[in-house]
């Protein structure tokens, strides 16, 4: 080659390298448990994810239904049985995520793994199916608060690697999502217009709703959240103004001062929900314990 043009080009590279982002290194599961996949210019990586949330399953009151479900599906999973991709669906702040983050925390040691994918990067699922399956280690695809606008593309997407080619020889994967819509797009009630009615009385949805019904019957396990009835919000409160307040060294008692500080709460939020209760109990024992300070 020519010196010059060699010259050229060894400086041409140099400038590009000084553009392109730094090489990231792979993600060490060994020590990591959750990973978040991030996209990029040249194609996407893996990172940690940093802290975890270290909810315990014990901490999650009133959605004992739902923690058997989704605990018995992870334990087949762990196990190396068949096991169903997940949808968590409901109300918000009722323990989805928390969920998914309790389940991790309890069985990290035995293997299991979570990488979170944003909705925006569901086009590089195979992708990150590629890079996981030689993984020895057994991974939740985790999309949380999935939700899809009416012209959205990448649904299907996702759609076509839950029962596609991608997962059958992906044994080492499930996809858990967690989605305030059931059918995780919007639906209107002009659709019902579509439907047709046959003379024998069968009800046929239009092709509108039996796209969208496409999506989340792919999930093979639906597992549903609701708002809390009053006395099991007032429980999770009680809890968490315990563990809170003993994390800090005290013992609030949740008396009846609290006990109507908790309803007026939710009342202002408009909410009874695991979520709520945490948020309560935080500005309960927070405002409780300085209070003990500046006296």
């Amino acid at each position: 080659m020519d010196p010059v043009l060699e010259q050229a080009l060894s400086r041409a590279l140099e400038r590009l390298e000084a553009w392109l982002p730094p090489l990231e290194p792979p993600v060490d599961f060994r020590v990591t448990p959750a990973a978040v996949w991030r996209s990029g210019p040249l194609g996407g990586h893996l990172a940690p994810r940093g802290a975890v949330d270290v909810i315990r399953l014990d901490d999650l009151l009133g959605i004992e239904r739902q923690k058997e479900r989704v605990l018995a599906n992870t334990q087949q999973f762990i196990a190396g049985l068949p096991a169903n991709n997940v949808l968590l669906w409901g109300a918000r702040g009722t323990g989805k995520s928390s969920l998914v983050h309790g389940i991790l925390n309890t069985y990290a040691e035995r293997g299991l793994r979570l990488v979170e994918v944003d909705r925006v990067a569901l086009t590089s699922l195979p992708e990150i199916v590629a890079r996981l399956a030689p993984e020895p280690w057994r991974f939740i695809l985790f999309c949380d608060d999935l939700s899809f606008e009416a012209d959205d593309p990448s649904y299907k997407a996702l759609k076509s690697v839950l029962e596609g080619s991608v997962f059958t020889t992906s044994e080492n994967i499930v996809v858990y999502a967690t989605s305030n819509r059931r059918h995780l797009l919007p639906e209107f009630q002009a659709e019902n217009l579509e439907t047709r009615h046959t003379p024998d009385g069968e009800i046929h949805p239009g092709e509108t709703t039996e796209e969208k019904v496409s999506l989340s019957d792919r999930f093979g396990l639906w597992v549903s959240f609701q708002p809390m009835p009053q006395e099991p919000y007032l429980a999770v409160a009680a809890h968490w103004v315990s563990v809170l307040s003993e994390r800090y060294g005290s013992a609030l008692p949740f008396d009846e001062a609290a006990r109507a500080e908790a309803l007026r709460w939710a009342l202002a939020r408009g909410s009874r929900s695991g979520r709520t209760a945490n948020h309560f109990a935080r500005h309960w024992v927070g405002s409780r314990l300085l209070a003990t300070r500046t006296d």
